[in-house]
């Protein structure tokens, strides 16, 4: 094999850009709040208690590599021009390589100072062979994907799915009941 067709080919700087772009919980929040309603730099700001000039650098990001889309300018409460955005659902089938911790940031933010009531969480353990656990997955994700394409429900209100499987450190026993090693 030649030298050239060992090397792996220079990354896209668009994918670069991407990935940068999700890879912010911050940035994963501001497309969730424009998944179904437009919003400005300005309310996106007040909403998630972020300087105004900072998150305007976090919406130009997004609105660059494509998860944010630009609708027409409407006017503000002073007569100021102001640029609604809504999220394109790109992130969805985006690759976030090691973007689970990412992931699992931005939920915890999502859900800081949710009372109790408002969060049905459920964990559970299994123990899968890989044909089973492809097939947990494959289903879940079409679940998922089913509800995602939906259209939104009119008098809907707004909710957040979060799901993770990992492996769970559950050794088993060894020999005469002992934990094996």
């Amino acid at each position: 094999m030649a030298e050239h067709e060992r090397r792996a080919a220079p990354p896209d700087p668009a994918d670069q850009a991407k990935l940068r772009a999700l890879s912010s919980p911050l940035r994963l929040r501001i497309l969730r709040l424009c998944r179904f309603e437009a919003r400005t730099n300005k309310e996106l700001a007040e909403l998630l208690g972020i300087n105004p000039g900072t998150m305007l650098h976090h919406v130009r990001t997004l609105a660059q590599t494509g998860f944010l889309a630009a609708e027409p300018d409407r006017a503000g409460s002073r007569g100021s021009r102001e640029v609604p955005y809504r999220a394109t659902g790109l992130s969805w089938g985006a690759s976030m390589p090691n973007g689970s911790p990412v992931l699992v940031e931005t939920f915890l933010q999502q859900i800081e100072g949710l009372h109790p009531d408002d969060l049905d969480v459920t964990w559970l353990g299994l123990k899968m062979n890989a044909a089973t656990k492809a097939e947990l997955e494959e289903r879940l994700y079409s679940l998922i994907a089913e509800f995602k394409d939906r259209p939104a429900d009119p008098d809907g209100e707004t909710y957040s799915l979060f799901t993770a499987l990992h492996v769970d450190f559950n050794p088993p026993r060894g020999p005469e009941g002992s934990e094996s090693r």
